[in-house]
């Protein structure tokens, strides 16, 4: 039989275990903690959109969501073009796994001892979360320097 500490380091040297992360598809947030995009009228032609990712997902692909659902909402409202004035990101989540080893004595009457203790946590959130948010001014007609086509990115 193996010693304790044997397989405590084992373990430690594995590495994190697989985690069931939530995944990230494109579509409308069910709630403010859910993944999928979320977008509100500011005022006429200027339009906040967020899109919140699962964990693990790269900061990319959040922020491609994020364009995407913009040139959805722009495109849908009849618009030709917007431009991000204001861009938020944010990131939440996973702190990562980590090992620890401790060492303490005492003594007591005529008797002593030392202890030895090791302990590992694991990471099983999948990763940390990324969420974009932006503020877009939209416009109708040629399309100015520095704009994106609303077309384009929509698909519409």
């Amino acid at each position: 039989m193996r010693p304790m500490f044997a397989v405590l380091a084992a373990l430690t040297l594995a590495g994190p275990l697989a985690a069931c992360a939530t995944p990230t598809i494109y579509g409308p947030q069910a709630d403010t903690r859910s993944v999928g995009f979320s977008d509100y009228r500011i005022e006429t032609g200027r339009y906040r959109v967020t899109f919140q990712g699962g964990p693990g997902a790269p900061p990319e692909q959040v922020a491609d969501f994020a364009l995407r659902r913009a040139a959805e909402v722009v495109a849908r409202d009849g618009y030709d073009w917007f431009r991000v004035v204001d861009r938020m990101g944010e990131r939440s989540g996973s702190r990562g796994g980590g090992t620890s080893i401790g060492i303490g004595g005492g003594t007591g009457g005529y008797r002593s001892g030392v202890g030895v203790g090791v302990g590992t946590t694991f990471d099983l959130s999948g990763g940390p979360s990324y969420r974009q948010t932006l503020e877009v001014l939209a416009g109708k007609g040629p399309k100015p320097e520095g704009a994106y086509s609303a077309r384009e990115l929509s698909g519409a």
